[in-house]
């Protein structure tokens, strides 16, 4: 089963591609615009795949390919009206990973996000680096997926950043500065919050599959690292 989300203004084809992905034991997210299906994307960490159409409201498929191919690479199939070779050729470059042509047939879709969930996962195999583990906790960083005990955990983009800078230096002690600007890219300021009310949801997430056991440690003055 995949996480899948469907970025589609036609509400029609919208409820058609939910209804047959759901029978197929997948769990469907819906967005009927280019804004929406970005603030999606940033926010979860979650999805395995993305269904795009090009002509959407707000912001066009492929703005929304050029900005995803910025901060994911999440696999993305393209399903648009547009059937020329060079429009084909132009969202390929951009970073889309297949391309359909409306009208489609339902099951050749299934088929598509099967060959490219494949791939991933093959890629993924080859590169050798697909997992981190911490205790019983698992963090995917291709897929980009976290589970806890096989629970899977809804992080946003920063979030799943600063726990992914945690688990690749697992012994490190992080003070906060270089944790910020680690991940916001921007400079660190002692009275700014944002990065404290982050790790206590971060944390927070973690705690609710992971019960009393400590996976994050603050050390006073210093910084966050890994509980040792």
């Amino acid at each position: 089963m995949a996480k899948i989300l469907i970025v589609e203004d036609d509400k029609e084809i919208n409820r058609l591609l939910c209804e047959y992905l759901q029978s197929q034991d997948h769990e469907v997210l819906g967005a009927v615009n280019g804004l929406s299906a970005l603030t999606l994307l940033r926010d979860r960490q979650d999805i395995n795949l993305v269904l795009l159409d090009l002509m959407l409201p707000l912001q066009s498929g492929d703005v929304v390919l050029a900005k995803l191919r910025e901060f994911s690479n999440v696999p993305v199939i393209v399903l648009s009206a547009k059937n020329t070779v060079q429009t084909k050729i132009d969202v390929i470059r951009m970073g889309a990973d297949d391309y359909m042509t409306k009208p489609f047939d339902l099951d050749e879709v299934e088929a598509r996000i099967e060959a490219v969930l494949r791939r991933m996962r093959k890629q993924a195999e080859a590169d050798g680096q697909e997992n981190l583990r911490y205790k019983d906790l698992t963090m995917n960083c291709v897929a980009k997926t976290v589970t806890v005990k096989e629970h899977p955990l809804a992080l946003t983009s920063k979030e799943f950043m600063l726990l992914e800078l945690l688990l690749r230096n697992p012994t490190k002690l992080f003070s906060k500065a270089n944790l910020f600007e680690s991940v916001w890219n921007e400079p660190y300021f002692h009275e700014d919050s944002t990065l404290k009310v982050h790790m206590s949801n971060l944390r927070n997430k973690i705690k609710q599959y992971a019960g009393d056991e400590e996976y994050i440690e603050t050390v006073w003055r210093m910084g966050y690292r890994l509980k040792q």
